[in-house]
């Protein structure tokens, strides 16, 4: 009911002129502004870990944008990892509000609310929770614009949702359900690896005309910081960086993953194993180009993820690796992923893909 209620006077609140000045880009003029702060990222910005960057971005989002609303469960006052902590003082309840513990409530307001043209924001507390509104995003998001010829659409809506190992999380708290919604066309997966990404990826998600899963890696939230600019900029979707060349094999990963695969990098130099590492950044739709450029040159491939390995995104790259490459492939494509089982609670060291295990399957796949 509060929900509705929320719901009416958003959509009352569409006629007032203040929303015909609103500055949104589409995306060619998102393009546009991409690339001319491409190079402002250079700047030195304030030290932030990436819970207070994705607070940046928020608050940057409400601030240029009327029509942006963050909501979800226990958000008025911070959230579980603080990430929305004084947005509702600054902004209003009106615009940064509670909803009922009904994720696929959650997910609908949100569909609603941007089929009015509006920004939602919309926060699942954890991404294990998501899978209540998964008929909300897959049957509706996904499909709103394509069932209705392009007549309607909900573009404006972002789910922001923490993922993957925390460290104590267990079976209901540490889970990567990534792989779920990049089988469905129409929506868009992103995971950040650091503050600076985090605060441009959301912002160009949030700006973005399709609807975006946003999924934050909780277990960075405090223990990623960098120099992250603080002014308004965003990074572009679906464009894959090369963090770290090499010549004799390519490693894929994305979120927290990267740290973990960058310390292996280090490692494996140390006995003469040059490595490439690329961020995907966007799962959906992923950078095939940059990934094959990469495979072309070293011969070799590694992807390192932390959901169970069966049905794993690292399994579709695997095989597009192999439709494209497969006569410059010098050795089998390598996974090293998470197990086949619930996400242990004490057993978390044996299920999380180490920096031991992917430098033994580097040494694996080099020397094949």
């Amino acid at each position: 009911m509060v929900m509705a209620t929320s719901l009416r006077r958003c959509g009352r609140r569409l006629v007032s002129s203040v929303f015909n000045n609103r500055e949104f880009s589409t995306t060619c003029q998102g393009n546009k502004v991409i690339q001319q702060q491409h190079e402002q990222l250079q700047e030195t910005g304030k030290s932030l870990n990436l819970c207070s960057a994705i607070n940046q971005a928020l608050h940057i989002a409400l601030e240029t944008d009327p029509r942006s609303y963050v909501f979800g469960e226990d958000v008025s006052f911070g959230g579980v990892f603080r990430c929305t902590t004084g947005l509702a003082e600054k902004f209003g309840k009106k615009r940064v509000f509670n909803t009922p513990l009904c994720e696929q409530g959650i997910v609908g307001f949100g569909i609603g609310l941007a089929a009015m043209d509006n920004r939602a924001i919309a926060e699942i507390q954890f991404a294990d929770y998501i899978f209540p509104a998964f008929d909300q995003i897959v049957n509706e998001a996904a499909k709103f614009r394509y069932r209705s010829g392009n007549q309607f659409n909900c573009g404006g809506l972002t789910i922001r949702t923490p993922y993957g190992a925390v460290g104590h999380g267990g079976h209901y708290h540490s889970q990567s359900p990534e792989a779920f919604f990049c089988h469905v066309p129409g929506i868009k997966v992103v995971v950040p690896r650091s503050p600076r990404e985090a605060k441009g990826l959301l912002l160009s998600c949030i700006r973005d005309t399709n609807p975006v899963i946003f999924f934050e890696p909780k277990w960075l939230y405090r223990l990623a910081v960098e120099e992250v600019p603080e002014h308004d900029y965003m990074l572009p979707l679906s464009e894959a960086e090369v963090i770290r060349e090499g010549s004799d094999i390519t490693l894929v990963g994305w979120g927290a993953q990267l740290s973990i695969m960058e310390q292996a990098c280090f490692d494996a130099e140390k006995e003469g194993i040059s490595c490439e590492l690329i961020d995907l950044k966007t799962l959906i739709p992923w950078d095939k180009e940059t990934v094959e450029a990469s495979v072309r040159k070293t011969g070799k491939l590694l992807i390192s993820h932390e959901a169970p390995v069966t049905g794993g995104f690292g399994a579709e790259i695997s095989a597009s690796i192999v439709e494209r490459c497969f006569l410059r492939l010098e050795a089998p494509v390598a996974r090293i992923c998470g197990l086949d089982t619930p996400f242990p609670l004490v057993f978390e060291p044996f299920y999380v893909p180490t920096k031991n295990k992917i430098v033994d399957a580097i040494k694996a796949t080099v020397n094949y």
